[in-house]
């Protein structure tokens, strides 16, 4: 028996903090046949509300510092803001949209980030995301839209990296569906050269990756992306697919992990 298909889409903050950007997104994902799951992130526009509310935004090494004042902003605009202005929008195009958080359901549960070098504060490390739970709300016809916040069980929201939410949640629900993950973002796919949009990289092996991490092509933030992207083939995802926003309609182009 073959399983149903879900397309899990991972989106950044600069995407849907811009109205244009969003609108076309949320077209585009609407054309997506079948199930499918939007986790989104949103710092930006936290930063920009943190401002307006005095509340200082402290990061280390571009990771958010998140205190108790910190933590009720991205709980706001996270859970808030970003994540019903989406579902609205989506259900404006016929789309059964339910916002999320990882304390909704007890979808994703975290513990709370140990202190090493850095205090990161209320930030959440993923420990157990439940699958099941999704698959329901899927089967019913929902389309779960999942804000980059989880909770450790014990009444605490945590803010946590939407790249590693949507990893998670893909993982879980391989047990369920045949799943295709997608991380969107500004650039093409991963590129062989940074200024050159079209030196898109269309497959990633895992011996490939290796070479072009020691050939310094590959750095910075798109390696915890690989290596996210690995971790949840391994899980039993399908497929991985890193892309521009606007290719969402046509999944063949990007950079395929495999």
């Amino acid at each position: 028996m073959s399983m149903e298909k879900i397309t899990v889409v991972k989106v950044g903050g600069k995407i849907v903090e811009d109205e244009q950007s969003l609108n076309q997104l949320l077209t585009d994902f609407n054309k997506i046949e079948g199930n499918k799951i939007l986790v989104h992130g949103g710092g930006r526009s936290a930063t920009k509300l943190a401002e307006r509310l005095g509340v200082e935004t402290k990061m280390v090494d571009g990771r958010r510092i998140t205190d108790d004042a910190m933590l009720e902003v991205v709980t706001m605009v996270y859970g808030g803001l970003v994540n019903k202005r989406i579902v609205a929008a989506l259900q404006a195009r016929s789309v059964n949209a339910l916002g999320m958080t990882g304390a909704d359901m007890n979808i994703l549960l975290s513990d709370k980030r140990p202190v090493k070098t850095v205090d990161y504060g209320w930030v959440g490390d993923v420990k157990q995301a439940n699958g099941g739970a999704l698959a329901k709300l899927i089967n019913e016809g929902v389309v779960p839209v999942i804000a980059p916040l989880t909770h450790d069980g014990m009444g605490h929201i945590l803010n946590t990296n939407a790249d590693t939410m949507a990893g998670e949640t893909a993982k879980a629900l391989a047990e369920h569906f045949e799943v295709t993950l997608v991380y969107c973002f500004e650039k093409e796919g991963v590129l062989r050269d940074e200024n050159d949009d079209n030196s898109v990289i269309p497959e990633i092996t895992r011996e490939l990756y290796a070479s072009l991490k020691e050939d310094g092509i590959v750095v910075g933030g798109m390696i915890p992306k690989l290596d996210n992207s690995f971790a949840t083939l391994d899980a039993g995802v399908k497929e991985v697919i890193i892309t521009k926003a606007s290719n969402l309609c046509d999944l063949t182009r990007g950079t395929h992990v495999k």
